[in-house]
């Protein structure tokens, strides 16, 4: 029960400082792969802030479901929910736009990978909430 519950706890620190690292790279237009999904396209100063604020909600939604993920079960399941459908919406994006109009020497498998590894992270964090869950009941 406690293992379950610890690792799902550092699994969402670890999110938060992710998050907070994307809302850094996006503030400052670091376009780092990893932090930037989209770091090959060219983008304009304020989308990347957009991206920034938005990224900071993220690491502070993260962080406080971190601080005690047990009571806070809720807010795990809503960044679940969202999560999924930012996912759904990368693959959405990744599939329907020529990026090649951008940069024709682009490398779409690494936006590809970068989309996977985020969803590798979510499921984790499904495993581990589902069974912080079980122990919960």
């Amino acid at each position: 029960m406690k293992n379950n519950s610890a690792i799902l706890k550092l699994s969402l620190l670890a999110g938060s400082f992710y998050f907070l690292f994307v809302s850094i790279a996006h503030l400052f237009g670091l376009k780092f792969p990893g932090l930037y999904i989209y770091f090959q396209i060219p983008s304009y100063a304020f989308q990347d802030k957009i991206v920034a604020l938005f990224a900071l909600g993220w690491s502070i939604f993260f962080f406080t479901a971190f601080t005690d993920p047990v009571k806070n079960i809720t807010l795990v399941r809503g960044i679940l929910f969202a999560g999924s459908f930012a996912i759904i919406i990368l693959c959405f994006i990744n599939i329907t736009t020529n990026f090649y109009l951008f940069n024709n020497s682009l490398n779409t498998a690494i936006i590809w990978l970068e989309t996977i590894l985020l969803f590798v992270y979510w499921l984790w964090l499904v495993f581990f909430y589902f069974l912080v869950k079980k122990d919960c009941i």
